[in-house]
Protein backbone atom coordinates (compact mmCIF):
# COMPACT_ATOMS: atom_id res chain seq x y z
CA UNK A 1 0.00 0.00 0.00
CA UNK A 2 1.15 3.33 -0.80
CA UNK A 3 1.82 5.74 2.48
CA UNK A 4 3.12 8.81 3.40
CA UNK A 5 3.82 9.61 6.83
CA UNK A 6 4.75 12.19 8.57
CA UNK A 7 6.75 13.04 11.58
CA UNK A 8 8.73 15.18 13.67
CA UNK A 9 6.45 17.95 15.01
CA UNK A 10 5.97 19.29 17.70
CA UNK A 11 6.04 22.78 20.10
CA UNK A 12 8.92 25.25 19.44
CA UNK A 13 9.57 28.47 20.73
CA UNK A 14 9.91 31.81 18.34
CA UNK A 15 13.06 31.96 16.44
CA UNK A 16 14.09 28.12 16.83
CA UNK A 17 14.25 25.16 14.78
CA UNK A 18 12.41 21.93 13.47
CA UNK A 19 12.71 19.24 10.81
CA UNK A 20 10.03 17.53 9.47
CA UNK A 21 10.35 14.32 8.20
CA UNK A 22 7.88 12.57 5.43
CA UNK A 23 8.76 8.40 4.59
CA UNK A 24 7.65 7.17 2.21
CA UNK A 25 6.45 3.51 1.58
CA UNK A 26 5.49 1.73 -2.02
CA UNK A 27 6.31 5.28 -3.41
CA UNK A 28 9.97 6.52 -4.89
CA UNK A 29 10.17 9.83 -3.53
CA UNK A 30 13.12 10.85 -6.23
CA UNK A 31 10.65 9.41 -9.04
CA UNK A 32 7.82 12.55 -9.03
CA UNK A 33 7.08 16.23 -7.59
CA UNK A 34 6.58 15.89 -4.20
CA UNK A 35 5.77 18.82 -1.48
CA UNK A 36 4.87 19.97 1.45
CA UNK A 37 1.64 22.11 2.69
CA UNK A 38 0.04 23.36 6.01
CA UNK A 39 -2.89 24.35 7.38
CA UNK A 40 -4.20 26.39 10.30
CA UNK A 41 -7.42 26.26 12.25
CA UNK A 42 -9.64 28.43 9.96
CA UNK A 43 -7.78 28.97 7.02
CA UNK A 44 -7.33 27.00 3.46
CA UNK A 45 -4.20 24.64 2.94
CA UNK A 46 -1.46 26.35 1.57
CA UNK A 47 1.42 24.97 0.08
CA UNK A 48 4.80 25.60 1.73
CA UNK A 49 7.50 24.05 -0.53
CA UNK A 50 8.02 21.52 -3.42
CA UNK A 51 10.73 19.32 -4.92
CA UNK A 52 10.83 18.35 -8.72
CA UNK A 53 12.05 15.65 -9.89
CA UNK A 54 15.75 16.74 -10.69
CA UNK A 55 16.12 18.64 -7.27
CA UNK A 56 14.47 22.26 -8.41
CA UNK A 57 12.73 23.82 -5.59
CA UNK A 58 10.45 26.28 -5.13
CA UNK A 59 9.06 28.01 -2.03
CA UNK A 60 6.25 30.22 -0.65
CA UNK A 61 7.08 33.98 0.11
CA UNK A 62 6.04 33.28 3.37
CA UNK A 63 8.89 30.97 4.44
CA UNK A 64 11.63 31.68 1.33
CA UNK A 65 14.80 31.75 2.96
CA UNK A 66 13.72 30.14 6.42
CA UNK A 67 12.69 26.83 5.55
CA UNK A 68 13.97 24.25 3.22
CA UNK A 69 13.17 21.11 1.21
CA UNK A 70 14.96 18.30 0.72
CA UNK A 71 14.99 14.12 0.00
CA UNK A 72 17.05 11.19 0.62
CA UNK A 73 16.84 8.60 -2.21
CA UNK A 74 18.93 5.83 -0.17
CA UNK A 75 16.17 6.39 3.07
CA UNK A 76 13.13 6.88 0.39
CA UNK A 77 12.06 10.39 3.25
CA UNK A 78 11.26 13.35 2.33
CA UNK A 79 12.40 16.52 4.99
CA UNK A 80 11.44 19.94 5.70
CA UNK A 81 13.97 21.93 7.59
CA UNK A 82 12.09 25.10 9.16
CA UNK A 83 14.35 27.69 10.35
CA UNK A 84 13.29 31.02 12.22
CA UNK A 85 10.26 30.07 12.92
CA UNK A 86 7.66 32.24 13.87
CA UNK A 87 4.21 31.87 15.30
CA UNK A 88 2.22 32.29 12.26
CA UNK A 89 3.95 29.20 11.20
CA UNK A 90 1.77 27.43 13.72
CA UNK A 91 -0.59 24.89 11.49
CA UNK A 92 -0.85 21.16 10.51
CA UNK A 93 1.92 20.47 8.12
CA UNK A 94 1.34 17.66 5.33
CA UNK A 95 3.61 15.39 2.71
CA UNK A 96 2.36 15.31 -0.40
CA UNK A 97 3.28 13.25 -3.57
CA UNK A 98 2.39 13.44 -7.38
CA UNK A 99 2.30 10.39 -9.41
CA UNK A 100 2.68 11.49 -12.79
CA UNK A 101 3.84 15.51 -12.49
CA UNK A 102 7.37 15.99 -11.92
CA UNK A 103 7.79 19.75 -11.45
CA UNK A 104 7.17 21.60 -8.95
CA UNK A 105 3.62 23.28 -7.53
CA UNK A 106 2.63 24.92 -4.75
CA UNK A 107 -0.99 24.29 -5.77
CA UNK A 108 -2.51 20.50 -4.18
CA UNK A 109 -3.75 19.60 -8.13
CA UNK A 110 -0.87 17.57 -8.90
CA UNK A 111 -0.44 15.66 -5.55
CA UNK A 112 -2.65 12.28 -5.28
CA UNK A 113 -0.68 10.67 -2.00
CA UNK A 114 -0.81 12.55 1.49
CA UNK A 115 -0.13 11.71 5.05
CA UNK A 116 -1.83 12.24 7.68
CA UNK A 117 -0.26 15.48 8.62
CA UNK A 118 1.86 16.12 11.87
CA UNK A 119 1.06 19.47 13.85
CA UNK A 120 4.11 22.47 14.59
CA UNK A 121 3.28 24.58 17.48
CA UNK A 122 4.98 27.55 17.71
CA UNK A 123 5.09 29.89 20.75
CA UNK A 124 5.94 33.78 21.12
Amino acid sequence: EVQLVESGGGSVQDGGSLRLSCSASEYDVSRYSMAWFRQAPGKEREGVASIAREGRTTYADSVEGRFTISRDSAQNNLYLQMSDVKPEDTATYYCAGARVFSGTSLTDLPYTIWGQGTQVTVSS
